[in-house]
This record gives C-alpha cells, sequence and structure tokens, in this order.
C-alpha cells in the first residue's frame, strides 16, 4: 500500500485556512464600521470620546493580528515544506523549457515534447531548467509553478495519485508564442508505464 502522502492536500489546506480568515475579517470589519457609522454618527455622539492611553484596547490589537499572521505564516510554511521534501525513491524527469514548447528527458535518456508520461502511485521530482528565456511550469492540478532559469536547476515534486491526463503551460511571458507553450501530463499504470518507455514513440 502506498503510503506517500500528496502535497496538494497541505496547500488547499493552506489556501482555505488563510481564504477562511480573510472572509472572517471582511464581515468582522464591515459590520464593525457599520455599527461605528451609526452607533457614533454626529448626531447622538456631538463630543469624540478619547480612546488615548488604552493600554488594554493596544495589546488587543496588537496581539490578536500578529496571532492571525503567525498562524497564516505556518499554515503556508507546513504546505510549502511538503512541496520541498521529496521522497527518496522519486522518479527523477529532467524538464527543459525552451521557446516555446517543454521537453522532458527520461532516466534512459528518451525524450518527449509537450507530453510527460508518469506511473500511476509514484513520486516524481521535475528537474527543472531553461534553454533560453525565462520559463515557468505550472500544472495547477498538482498545486507546482516553479520558474525554468537558464544555466540553473530548481525542481518540484507531485505524487501522481490518480491515472488520467492533466494540463500544464509556461506562466512566465517567454515570448509570442508563450500562449500556445502547454503541455499534457499523462498518468498511467506502472506496466503501461514500462511498455511506453521501452517503445520507440
Amino acid at each position: 500500500m502506498n503510503t506517500l502522502t500528496s502535497p496538494v492536500a497541505g496547500v488547499d489546506q493552506a489556501f482555505i485556512y488563510i481564504l477562511g480568515i480573510s472572509f472572517l475579517l471582511l464581515v468582522g470589519i464591515t459590520i464593525t464600521m457599520i455599527v461605528f457609522a451609526v452607533k457614533y454618527r454626529r448626531s447622538k455622539n456631538p463630543e469624540p470620546a478619547d480612546i488615548r492611553g488604552n493600554w488594554k484596547l493596544e495589546i488587543v490589537w496588537v496581539v490578536i493580528p500578529s496571532v492571525i499572521a503567525l498562524s497564516m505564516f505556518y499554515f503556508g510554511w507546513s504546505s510549502y515544506l511538503g512541496l520541498r521534501d521529496v521522497p527518496d525513491d522519486a522518479l527523477e524527469i529532467e524538464v527543459i523549457g525552451q521557446q516555446y514548447s517543454w521537453i522532458f528527458v527520461y532516466p534512459n535518456d528518451k525524450e518527449t515534447e509537450n507530453e510527460m508520461v508518469v506511473p500511476q502511485g509514484r513520486a516524481v521530482k521535475l528537474n527543472v531548467t531553461s534553454e533560453d528565456v525565462l520559463h515557468s511550469l505550472y500544472i495547477p492540478a498538482f498545486r507546482i509553478k516553479v520558474d525554468a532559469v537558464a544555466g540553473r536547476y530548481t525542481y518540484a515534486w507531485f505524487l501522481a495519485d490518480k491515472p488520467g491526463e492533466y494540463f500544464a503551460q509556461c506562466t512566465e511571458m517567454c515570448g509570442l508564442g508563450h500562449a500556445d507553450m502547454t503541455a499534457t501530463v499523462r498518468i498511467v499504470s506502472e506496466e503501461d508505464y514500462e511498455q511506453w518507455l521501452e517503445s520507440e514513440e
């Protein structure tokens, strides 16, 4: 049984948490503004109250935002670590961005253009670079977005947990053909992958 955990769940949890906190703040601040505008309007309070020197209030508005910001950082950092902590047995594929396509190079030196084929159930590490200008590999299904820089390698990984075809694209304006720089990630069974890897296609 596969005990690998996909980093997608961590990214989604961080996103939902930050979005939820943001929504609560939006609602809370909006309601507070409306209440204050009605309750403390000039016709009812011609002389405004002075709240300077209220140390309790100052502590509250320092501590609460600090706790919220630190909790967001915790969820964000945890999900980031999940994206960077590559399993030891990950299948490594070289990814090369060029104007205007993606080249994928497999361990046996087989190359494909704009289609990456991987076996289901495996962790896949992508070693990403560029042949010319700056590109950025984005695979939304796996929450991967990594820049491809000429002369440098960076990496990302994902768990190929569900068979199917997934969309990938370049998200860095790299020239006139940028919009056409797309690719497909195809997840197949281990058996089909081995057959495909050894085939001439």
